[in-house]
C-alpha cells in the first residue's frame, strides 16, 4: 500500500472515531477581544486645560498628576466662599454675645424721654378736660390732648419692650438659625474647596493612559472625559457567548483562552456574564433565529499581565470537572 494511501485512510479512521455515539465533544467557545478595566477621569469644572503631564500608551502611579486645569477662576470662588464662612461666624458671635451695653443705656435713655413726654401729655390733659367740660375751651383741643395723651403711653410701651429685648438676648431659635446658616456656608466653603482641589487631576490608581480626548488649550464642559486609564494587573477576555452556550456558562466556569499570536492557551475563570442578550431581543426573534442572541461575558486571565488590549481571543468554556 502506498504511503499516502496510507496516511489518508489513518486520517478517515480518527474522523470517524471522533464521529461516534458517546464521543466527547469540543469544548464550546466564543469570541471577542482582550480588555482592561477603564477609568474614566471627568471635567471638574469648565475650565481650560493648562497643562498636560502624560502621553497616551504611558503608564502611570496612583496620585500621579495627569493634568492640571486653570485655577483662578475657582480660588476666586474659594475664596469668596470662605468669606462668607466667616461672616456667618462673626454674625452667631454676635449674637450669642447679646446686645452691647452702650445699646442698652441708649434704649433707657430713650425710656426715660418717653415717660417724660407722656407725663407731660397726661399733664396737659389733666388741666384741658375741666375746661372742656365749663365749655372754656373748644372740643377739639380737648381731644387732641387726650390723643397726645395715648400715643405717649403707646412710645413708653414701645421704648421699654425695646429695652427688654435688648436685655434679655437673642432668642435660642435666633441663635440656632445662626449655627444652621454657618454650617451651611462652611459647606460650602468645603465645597469648593475640594473643587479647587480636582483641577490637578491626578491618577485614582496605578493604569497606563488609554485616550486623551482633550489636548492643552481646550476647555472641555463640566462631566466630560479628559482622562481614560486602563487599570488592572491583567487584561480580561470580553466575549459574546451564543445563545446555544448560554446553559453551559455561568460565573466561576474555568475556561481556556486561546489569545491571536500566542500558542499556548491562558487559564482562566468567567467572572460576570449578562443575564440580557447583548444583540437582538428575544421578542422579535422565532424559530432558529433564536440562535443569533449573544451574551455579554468576561473571563479573567491567570497570568497575562504582559498582553495589550484590543487583541482578538477565542474562549473555550471548560466544564468544572474537566481537566488541563
Amino acid at each position: 500500500m502506498r504511503p499516502e494511501t496510507r496516511d489518508l485512510l489513518a486520517l478517515s479512521v480518527i474522523a470517524a472515531a471522533m464521529l461516534l455515539p458517546g464521543c466527547r465533544a469540543d469544548p464550546p467557545d466564543a469570541l471577542g477581544t482582550l480588555e482592561y478595566d477603564r477609568i474614566t477621569l471627568p471635567a471638574p469644572a469648565a475650565e481650560r486645560i493648562a497643562a498636560v503631564e502624560v502621553r497616551e500608551g504611558q503608564r502611570v502611579a496612583a496620585g500621579d498628576v495627569l493634568m492640571v486645569l486653570e485655577r483662578a477662576g475657582a480660588e476666586a470662588q474659594t475664596a469668596a466662599a470662605a468669606a462668607e464662612a466667616d461672616r456667618r461666624r462673626e454674625v452667631l458671635s454676635e449674637l450669642q454675645a447679646g446686645a452691647r451695653s452702650e445699646a442698652i443705656a441708649g434704649a433707657s435713655a430713650s425710656l426715660a424721654a418717653a415717660e417724660a413726654r407722656a407725663r407731660d401729655a397726661r399733664a396737659y390733659r389733666a388741666r384741658v378736660e375741666p375746661l372742656g367740660r365749663r365749655q372754656l375751651v373748644a372740643a377739639a383741643e380737648v381731644d387732641r390732648a387726650r390723643a397726645a395723651a395715648g400715643t405717649a403711653d403707646a412710645e413708653v410701651r414701645a421704648a421699654r419692650a425695646r429695652l427688654d429685648e435688648l436685655r434679655n438676648g437673642s432668642r435660642p431659635e435666633q441663635v440656632a438659625q445662626g449655627r444652621a446658616a454657618l454650617r451651611a456656608a462652611e459647606a460650602q466653603a468645603q465645597a469648593q474647596a475640594v473643587l479647587l482641589d480636582k483641577l490637578r487631576v491626578v491618577a485614582p490608581r496605578a493604569g497606563r493612559i488609554d485616550s486623551l480626548p482633550y489636548k492643552l488649550g481646550d476647555q472641555a464642559p463640566p462631566g466630560a472625559p479628559l482622562v481614560v486609564l486602563l487599570v488592572g494587573d491583567s487584561p480580561h477576555a470580553r466575549v459574546y457567548v451564543p445563545e446555544p452556550l448560554r446553559l453551559q456558562v455561568d460565573v466561576g466556569t474555568p475556561a481556556k483562552v486561546h489569545v491571536h499570536g500566542r500558542e499556548d492557551a491562558y487559564r482562566g475563570v468567567v467572572r460576570m456574564i449578562r443575564n440580557d442578550p447583548g444583540f437582538t431581543p428575544y421578542y422579535a426573534l422565532t424559530g432558529d433565529d433564536a440562535a443569533r442572541l449573544s451574551y455579554l461575558a468576561e473571563v479573567a486571565l491567570e497570568g497575562a499581565a504582559d498582553l495589550p488590549a484590543g487583541v482578538p481571543v477565542r474562549v473555550e468554556f471548560m466544564r468544572r470537572d474537566d481537566g488541563d
